[in-house]
């Protein structure tokens, strides 16, 4: 009885890895909001990262957390990188494309927990009136580790939340007077 038991764990095992070796190769997390203030507002707010803790769902999750600026003051060639003893982790962000109400494209780089290298992607659209429509999305490869991991719990559904809190946290900066 024990070896069928052993045996039915192993076949178990088995089926996780070879199921997760037939995942995607990569992945997609993207949440929109509209804003009552025109993209050049909303843009500013997103290419300062001096302005992410206005709205980032991540500045406050880690009081040890230590910020470092460097590059451009804003846009293309601006850099942030974080390290936190908690739940931050450590990692880089650099942005490596922008075009006025329109567009910013972040290289992110995590360090900790686990090394992984994505895009952010803001797409602003203007909508009737002084509204802009906001896209966050996040986007990359996904390596064997990450194709395990996302069998049990979802890229979506471990960011997808925190963009929601973003949007919502960036939409309150954006529409005060």
């Amino acid at each position: 009885m024990l070896k069928k038991i052993a045996f039915l764990i192993v076949l178990l095992v088995a089926a996780v890895l070879v199921y997760a070796a037939f995942k995607p190769d990569s992945f997609r997390v993207e949440r929109s909001i509209t804003i009552k203030a025109p993209p050049a507002k909303v843009q500013a707010l997103i290419e300062d990262f001096t302005q992410w803790q206005a709205w980032s769902p991540w500045e406050h999750i880690d009081p040890t957390l230590k910020r470092d600026m460097s590059g451009a003051p804003r846009g293309v060639g601006a850099v942030y990188s974080w390290k936190g003893d908690g739940k931050a982790g450590q990692g880089r962000m650099e942005i490596v494309e922008s075009k006025p109400g329109a567009l910013v494209k972040i290289k992110l780089d995590f360090i900790k927990p686990f090394p992984s290298n994505n895009i952010a992607e803001f797409t602003l659209q203007p909508e009737g009136g002084d509204s802009t429509r906001v896209n966050w999305a996040m986007y990359g490869a996904s390596p064997y580790m990450v194709k395990l991991m996302t069998t049990f719990v979802s890229m979506d559904s471990m960011v997808g939340k925190d963009f929601e809190q973003g949007l919502a946290s960036m939409k309150a900066a954006a529409e005060k007077p």
